[in-house]
């Protein structure tokens, strides 16, 4: 009996461990399934909000600019820190508002797009809003105060770097909106797995190739001042190439903002939505069929964002005006 009752345990205790084998294959599948899951909703995420990446880096980029050679690397390190607060900050927020009141996710986009185009089309009307003369007189203020051995440029930087790290609160808030928008449906473990990781990649991604932007001139002056002649022509062409590539930063970021924001307003209007779509399957029929079905609904989009941000702009422009008239009487 004893030998007996004892087979009969070593047996039970056999199956469960087989259980418990089989069950840890289960998890592990299910685990790598998920851990898949997250891999490909990050991947979407960062793809829809590569455009507002875009704008981000262009934007820090040209906060930076300005800013004395030996200063450059400390005030991005100090937007940096900002932006990973902000971001802090905005993780959270968006994982309650998607738990807690997930119909204000699309409200919340058409908000952050609708800022976008309005921020895209205050870039283009700048030249027209702002005399020459008050930018002339910004620069003149950068060169003076970094050529002054008395300006104390840490306290002159505090402006520039709360104004950086107030624009990267905004389009971080817009990345984190079409990324909650990405994995609204999906369970809340993976949201905060693809929250937090597009979160990491944007700050960390971001912040080192404005890092590595604004260092482009150093490099280019110490290839410069090398012997060999294939160095020099390596460093005369960054310095060349840098401001262009600037200039080619600010024009995609602005192109971004309308495709972006203006994507996001045409989603968020079914009616449109399914014209912009009909319009780009139609387009198929074209020669070189393909191309078009690409091209047609991200130029309708990008019209759409032009359109809405011309409108905000002016809404604006009218509040502040009516704002001046009630100030003055």
């Amino acid at each position: 009996m004893a030998s007996g009752s004892l087979l009969a345990l070593l047996d039970d205790i056999a199956t469960i461990l087989d259980d418990v084998a089989l069950m840890t294959k289960v998890a592990a599948k299910k685990s790598a399934a998920m851990a898949d899951d997250v891999s490909v909703m990050t991947k979407v995420a960062a793809q829809k909000t590569a455009g507002v990446l875009g704008d981000d880096l262009a934007l820090n980029a040209q906060q930076v600019s300005g800013v004395r050679a030996d200063r450059e690397i400390p005030v991005v390190w100090a937007v940096c820190k900002g932006s990973a607060i902000n971001k802090l900050i905005l993780v959270p927020a968006a994982l309650l508002i998607g738990t807690f009141a997930p119909w204000a996710v699309t409200p919340l986009l058409m908000v952050g797009g609708a800022f976008l185009c309005f921020e895209g089309f205050e870039k283009i009307a700048h030249k027209f809003l702002h005399a020459p003369h008050e930018d002339a007189a910004e620069h003149e203020s950068r060169v003076l105060a970094n050529a002054n051995p008395a300006v104390d440029l840490v306290a002159f930087e505090k402006d520039k770097i709360k104004g950086a790290v107030r624009t990267d609160f905004i389009l971080s808030a817009e990345i984190i909106a079409i990324t909650l928008g990405t994995v609204a449906t999906a369970p809340f473990a993976q949201q905060v797995a693809v929250l937090s990781s597009i979160a990491l990649i944007m700050t960390v991604g971001v912040y080192g190739l404005v890092a590595g932007i604004v260092k482009l001139d150093d490099l280019g002056l110490w290839l410069n001042s090398k012997a060999s002649s294939v160095a020099r022509a390596i460093g005369s062409g960054i310095l060349r190439a840098a401001p262009w590539l600037m200039k080619g930063l600010s024009i995609a970021g602005t192109a971004a903002m309308f495709l972006v924001g203006g994507g996001i307003l045409v989603h968020g209007v079914p009616a449109v939505h399914h014209w912009v779509e009909a319009a780009g399957a139609a387009s198929a029929q074209w020669p070189v069929g393909p191309l078009w079905e690409v091209l047609v609904p991200n130029l309708l989009n990008a019209v759409v964002g032009i359109v809405v941000g011309g409108l905000v702009l002016a809404g604006v422009m009218l509040i502040k005006r009516l704002r001046g008239k009630s100030t003055a009487h």
